[in-house]
């Protein structure tokens, strides 16, 4: 009864680390997987439907910053996303008219600083 834990903590001090394979061997995504969000901001007809859908309020509808042809009607807003508030509910997905904004299987969620997980359009496409 006391030798089995001892054999326990033998086996696993004498085990490979599973961490150090990390970069080279990445788990595979099912297909319903949900991550960073996409934004083609050539398409985004400013509806604010992703900002009004959002059970979070995590998008929220700033100037970006857009080719010449959408400076002469006027400042023109685009979805700005807050990461670490976000649920990947996909809500914002489903309303788009017209498909500009998607949820990819990026998974770059390793950040130093958490205002980088605020994204602003430039970032999203």
């Amino acid at each position: 009864m006391i030798l089995e834990p001892v054999v326990k903590v033998a086996k696993e001090t004498f085990k490979k680390p599973y961490t150090t394979e990390f970069p080279e061997h990445r788990e595979s995504l099912t297909d319903n997987y949900r991550g960073i969000h996409k934004l083609d901001m050539t398409t985004c007809i400013n509806c604010q439907a992703c900002a009004r859908i959002c059970p979070n309020q995590t998008i929220e509808m700033v100037e970006g910053e857009a080719d010449t042809a959408f400076k002469a009607t006027g400042p023109k807003l685009f979805p700005q996303i807050n990461l670490e508030r976000c649920l990947f509910c996909a809500l914002c997905e489903e309303v788009c008219p017209t498909d500009c904004l998607v949820l990819t299987k990026d998974t770059d969620f390793e950040k130093f600083d958490r205002r980088d997980f605020i994204k602003r359009p430039e970032d999203l496409e």
